[in-house]
């Protein structure tokens, strides 16, 4: 069973999952570097070749070729306009929605022209929050608030509600 990290670019999914994966023995996976492998190139220069459209449809790809087990898996933020993406991901582990209030993403992303983040044409990032956010929240199994406190505090909160989930799910 793998956990599945998923949230708005900056919430922490890479920075939390690596430390996540270390404190429950996990293997860690962050399929935006898997993508770049794949592609041979940044995220930001496949969306600007390629297009939103098409880079979500490698996105997508990207994440249904992978195989793995007991592992944290860190997602794109983008990652909830894949259907089967969704799908696949849901049927391998728990999906978790790393939320954060926006005027703390806004001061996380400084570097949005760089980042990778699949803004369409005069789409403010405060759009892609409020479109994607509804998105995040169908899609979690669990909803987890992910402001306040320091990283280690934020991995103990995760982990102790990660074990309280497996707990009553799996009587472990």
């Amino acid at each position: 069973m793998n956990i599945v990290l998923i949230g708005m670019p900056g919430c922490g999914k890479s920075t939390v999952g690596v430390l996540l994966a270390k404190a429950l023995g996990m293997a860690f996976v962050d399929t935006d570097v898997v993508l770049q492998a794949r592609e041979g190139r940044k995220l930001q220069q496949m969306i600007d070749a390629m297009g939103i459209d098409a880079f979500l449809k490698r996105e997508e790809e990207a994440i249904l070729s992978l195989s793995c087990d007991r592992t944290v898996i860190a997602t794109g933020g983008s990652v909830v306009y894949g259907r089967d993406a969704m799908k696949s991901l849901h049927e391998r582990g728990t999906v978790v929605y790393i939320r954060l209030p926006f005027a703390e993403i806004e001061q996380r992303l400084q570097n949005l022209a760089t980042r990778g983040v699949t803004l369409r044409e005069g789409q403010t990032l405060r759009d892609l929050y409020d479109e994607r956010v509804p998105l995040y929240e169908a899609e979690a199994d669990i909803v987890f608030e992910g402001s306040g406190g320091d990283i280690e505090q934020t991995v103990a909160a995760l982990t102790a509600r990660l074990a309280g989930v497996c707990e009553a799910r799996h009587g472990v």
